[in-house]
């Protein structure tokens, strides 16, 4: 048994270090991030492109920094001359052939990324996703502007902006000619995602920002839900395994422990050990004759014999190397376990007290101890080894 222990703790250490490494993939994998990258990738990439409202007649001005992938840059002075002053930054999707495109974010809840403004002031991100009742392919003036605004200053904020609870633009509302409670929006179809002034904006001040680390954040729980049912049949499987190698390894090694044990029976013994020594003889005799007494006990022996205490013990331990409270419990047990598969409708405390138990618990204990297992699941695991390993006792016959 203790080899299938060892194997069985070997091969839960392995489960679990399997399991962990397991966890630590789907989680990673239930929370995909996207990147607003230049390059390719399947089919689109974002392209920054500075704005103002100088196509609209303004002056004010726009101008890219370089920076490094998924981060944007631009200086820029805001004026009062147009009639709806702005500047800004937009990422906007294209496809291979540099047309117009569109990017499926819907697997997203937040973006995050840090902003740098030089002076500081609360700036808008906004999100331009095409409408499929209302907008015209290739025409973003159709496409549904939401936004948000938020804060900014010298030494970089880390903004994370709720993609669920953007607002919808009240201006493109009334051009759509949509009442102003139309404030749903989809993100499967996004062409544009833009930084940029917000009322408090300075005018006619240089101004420099810049946006860094920007990503785009979600959460898959198919990954959490799979690492679920993975863990659950993992444990299941182990449990399913040990719980069937352990019966099938008890029930062995109770097939050995049964042929090795039950001749040791006392009155087996004294049927074929012919003792020259009578004492020896009548010491055996005796225990064999009434180790099923509760009372029994190394004075009731000696009394019982007339044999000396002290070689009473040294008969056990060179004859059968066993003190005497062992031997008695080893014959006890030994009974006990012939008796649990010859006797079916016995219950197990019939048998403790049939074999010298006065204690149905402390006999549980004993019997786990010898066994490795309780009297019930002995009785369950091990008729067949028991009733082959015992025979009906036969009648006492002088030896001495």
């Amino acid at each position: 048994m203790q080899e299938f222990y060892k194997k069985s703790l070997l091969y839960l250490i392995a489960l679990l270090i399997v399991d962990a490494l397991l966890a630590a993939l789907f989680i990673f994998l239930s929370h995909p991030t996207y990147s607003l990258s230049p390059v390719l990738r399947n089919g689109t990439r974002w392209e920054p492109v500075a704005v103002s409202d100088s196509i609209m007649g303004g002056t004010s001005t726009s101008k890219l920094r370089e920076s490094a992938p998924g981060s944007v840059a631009f200086d820029y002075r805001l004026t009062k001359v147009g009639k709806y002053p702005f500047i800004g930054a937009r990422f906007i999707a294209k496809d291979a052939k540099g047309e117009q495109a569109t990017v499926d974010l819907r697997g997203y809840d937040t973006i995050t990324f840090v902003a740098r403004c030089s002076p500081a002031y609360p700036l808008t991100l906004g999100i331009t996703a095409f409408d499929d009742k209302v907008s015209v392919k290739g025409d973003l003036y159709t496409h549904r502007p939401t936004s948000t605004f938020f804060s900014c200053n010298e030494q970089g904020v880390p903004v994370t902006i709720d993609l669920r609870r953007l607002t919808v633009a009240g201006w493109w509302l009334s051009v759509m000619k949509l009442p102003i409670s139309s404030q749903d929006y989809q993100l499967g179809k996004v062409a544009v995602i833009s930084f940029g002034s917000s009322p408090q904006t300075p005018f006619d001040v240089d101004s420099h920002v810049e946006f860094s680390n920007i990503k785009l954040q979600g959460r898959d729980y198919r990954y959490i839900v799979a690492l679920a049912v993975i863990l659950a049949m993992s444990c299941v499987l182990f449990g399913f395994w040990f719980f069937r190698t352990h019966t099938r390894t008890l029930a062995a090694s109770l097939n050995s422990r049964l042929k090795k044990d039950l001749p040791l029976v006392a009155y087996r013994e004294l049927t074929v050990q012919p003792y020259r020594d009578e004492e020896k003889a009548s010491v055996l005799k005796f225990i064999a004759t009434n180790y099923t007494n509760p009372e029994l006990d190394l004075e009731s022996v000696v009394a019982g014999t007339g044999a000396n205490r002290n070689k009473v013990n040294d008969l056990l331990k060179t004859e059968l190397g066993m003190t005497f409270t062992g031997y008695v419990n080893k014959l006890r047990l030994t009974e006990a376990a012939r008796l649990l598969t010859e006797k079916s409708t016995a219950t197990v405390a019939e048998i403790a007290y049939s074999v010298g138990y006065a204690n149905v618990s402390y006999f549980n204990r004993l019997f786990k101890e010898e066994y490795g297992c309780t009297p019930k699941s002995f009785r369950t695991l091990a008729p067949d080894a028991a009733s082959a390993a015992t025979e009906p006792p036969p009648k006492m016959v002088g030896n001495g």
